[in-house]
């Protein structure tokens, strides 16, 4: 009975520790988003232009990139993650677009 208690305890454990990993998650998103708009803002101050605003990509959106300035690498999750990516359009300005993409897991071949 004592080996059947701590297996429940074991599993208990582990299960919460796996909710915290995910909350933790969330906040490594947050923080990766806002220390992308902090970078593209010091890019955009380099550059004597304005900082871009981030909008969220909508299906069959007319994008005119003529050059990537950024892209937010992967994150390391199994689960559809955010990223983003910063540009030029043909007429200089730049612009930042937020997306979703697949995360890199180790079970997605990734």
């Amino acid at each position: 009975m004592k080996a059947f208690n701590l297996s429940i305890a074991a599993l208990l454990l582990s299960l919460s520790s796996l909710a915290l990993a995910e909350g933790g998650g969330d906040r490594t998103f947050a923080r990766a988003m806002v220390e992308n708009q902090k970078a593209m803002e010091r890019y955009a101050a380099s550059q004597g232009k304005p900082a871009p605003v981030v909008q969220n990509y909508r299906y069959g959106m007319d994008l005119d990139i003529a050059r990537v300035v950024s892209v937010t690498p992967p994150i390391k999750s199994c689960n559809v993650v955010p990223s983003r990516m910063t540009y030029e359009d043909s007429a200089g300005q730049l612009k930042t677009i937020e997306y979703q993409v697949m995360g890199q897991c180790r079970n997605n071949g990734s």
